[in-house]
């Protein structure tokens, strides 16, 4: 089904938009456009064209049936760098490549890559020739591996998603200086209005940095405090950015960051809430897949990515829960610059889960220990390494964006392990933001905050016995289908509605008597699921091709506007 982005998309080169804005150089090669694939296996060997950024079993990328775990996909292309490019190295990237991959120029490996969510880099100066041949060779076992896979499924039904393969995000290259700045880790500390730099380089030397006319020198590989003069908090009502450039010798980064401040505070009442640079702020949320009728997992374009943004603001929502999903970096860009709270999930995995496991607290609010292995899909000790890994390389990749207020680690118990070591490892790698260790149940009695998921029942608000934050971070599901944007006669959701005034009506009463009298209570947040169709799954405010909100955005944004603490 093609979403309403069909028609504007570029088919040469889709999502040719500088990929890294907090890391911006002026050269740029966009490699995204038609590849041509190879799958080999035990049952099938086809070949085709598929294009990038979307995976090929998307209806852009090729449509083809999912990849097996007994199979090899090869993807590959020519390229010619233009004229005057080449500086003295020269970087590959592949910002996201399902799942496990290797990366060979002109036949020499240059790189690979483990998950599926984070990026690849290669350098591949000593490999480029004249005209270059480019190819990646990807397995992705899904379950079998155990590896990170978010919502795929080789079985899709319900809430998982049809399994997908390939590069899925955009390949480009730049070409840089023999010494040149490889990392940048910001901090803001509000409190002293100063910002703590961290640059790295691929040799050491002395960095100038600019802020608003100010410069400032350094050493790279040292943290740097700078102080920011008439700090301008960051905000959703006020997402204030303030412009960082970068020069190490002859090479120039162009970044941003904000000053903002979060962390969990006891509120006029005595009440644990969550803060945003030291007042309490309702976060009113939407649990945000990121999934497109005809791209999965990409997006078509930029703007599908800063409609779904302001739709969500539109409605009066001040926060998006990324779910299961690490996005292309310009997603946080737009949050950043929109002004968007992003909850941000780190992606699950491990074997199948056991569904007694994973449904049990939901009915009877009976919890696990997580350290019970084979009960969570986590037998394999390789695997759970392999997780980790993923959860560090994850919060290095997103720790500069403002807008993320929160990690999630773990949801619904999906493969869920060590969770008490997982959320000291978070909070050792980043103190500036809130952690939520189990979003929904096999809550650990652990950290600064209690989740609760609530669909099947009215909501009411308790008080966590161990005096942690409370938010709901999942509750809603109300199935409206819409014919003509649908992807299967069998939609699936958890509360039938029959139109968008019934929808309307219902978000109503819900919103004013059970989330509202929660707030007032203790509530620190709330998610409604979701914001869009994924699939058969039809819960959603908008249609899966993005053609139909399905309510007024002036009614919910009345509700959220009621979402205000003093």
């Amino acid at each position: 089904m093609l979403s309403k982005y069909h028609e504007q998309m570029d088919f040469s080169c889709p999502m040719s938009d500088y990929p890294r804005p907090q890391m911006r150089r002026e050269s740029y090669f966009c490699l995204n456009g038609n590849w041509n694939y190879v799958i080999k296996g035990k049952h099938r060997q086809i070949s085709g064209q598929a294009l990038v950024p979307f995976s090929l079993e998307s209806e852009l990328g090729g449509g083809i049936s999912p990849l097996k775990a007994d199979e090899m996909l090869i993807m590959e292309r020519e390229f010619t760098l233009p004229e005057g490019f080449r500086n003295q190295r020269v970087v590959l990237h592949l910002d996201a490549c399902d799942a496990q991959c290797e990366v060979f120029v002109n036949g020499q490996a240059v790189g690979s890559g483990s998950c599926g969510y984070l990026p690849v880099e290669c350098e591949i100066t000593s490999a480029l020739e004249a005209i270059n041949h480019l190819k990646v060779i990807i397995r992705d076992p899904t379950e079998a591996a155990g590896q990170p896979r978010g919502k795929q499924s080789s079985h899709p039904k319900g809430i998982w998603y049809t399994a997908q393969s390939g590069l899925w995000q955009t390949v480009w290259i730049e070409s840089v200086p023999e010494q040149y700045i490889t990392s940048i880790k910001m901090t803001p500390h509000l409190d002293d209005g100063t910002l703590q730099l961290l640059v790295h380089a691929s040799s050491n030397g002395i960095v100038e940095a600019e802020v608003e006319g100010e410069t400032f020198e350094f050493r790279t590989g040292i943290p740097a405090c700078i102080q920011i003069k008439n700090v301008h908090p960051w905000s959703p009502e006020d997402p204030y950015l303030y412009d960082l450039k970068l020069k190490l010798n002859q090479d120039e980064v162009c970044s941003y960051f904000a000053m903002r401040k979060f962390s969990i505070e006891k509120d006029s009442q005595g009440i644990k809430r969550l803060f945003l640079n030291h007042r309490p702020v309702f976060h009113t949320g939407l649990l945000d897949q990121g999934y497109m009728s005809d791209t999965l997992l990409s997006w078509p374009c930029d703007q599908a990515m800063i409609d779904d943004i302001l739709t969500a603001k539109s409605m009066g929502f001040n926060m998006l829960r990324k779910h299961i999903k690490i996005e292309p970096l310009r997603w946080y860009y737009h949050c950043d610059r929109l002004g968007m709270l992003v909850w941000q999930d780190m992606v699950n995995g491990g074997g199948p889960y056991n569904k007694f496991t994973i449904n049990l607290p939901l009915f009877t609010d009976i919890h696990y220990k997580d350290n019970l292995y084979w009960l969570f899909g986590r037998s394999s000790l390789k695997e759970r390494e392999h997780w980790i890994k993923d959860l560090k390389g994850m919060i290095d990749h997103l720790y500069n964006v403002p807008s993320i207020a929160m990690w999630v680690i773990f949801n619904e118990g999906w493969g869920q392990f060590d969770v008490d070591k997982a959320y000291e490892l978070v909070k050792t790698m980043d103190s500036s933001r809130t952690i939520l260790p189990c979003s929904g149940w096999h809550d650990q009695k652990i950290g600064e905050l209690r989740s609760w998921h609530v669909y099947f029942r009215p909501y009411q608000f308790k008080k966590d016995k161990l005096d942690r934050c409370v938010v709901l971070s999942e509750f809603g599901g109300y199935q409206l289908p819409v014919q003509g944007h649908l992807v299967s006669e069998q939609p699936y959701g958890y509360k039938n509605i029959t139109d968008s005034s019934h929808m309307e009506k219902e978000l109503t009463e819900l919103y004013l008597n059970q989330i509202l009298p929660g707030m007032k209570q203790g509530l620190s947040a709330s998610v409604f699921t979701q914001l869009s169709d994924v699939e058969r799954e039809v819960n959603g405010l908008i249609t899966y091709d993005r053609k139909v909100l399905k309510i007024n955005p002036d009614v919910m944004k009345a509700l959220n506007d009621k979402l205000k603490l003093e």
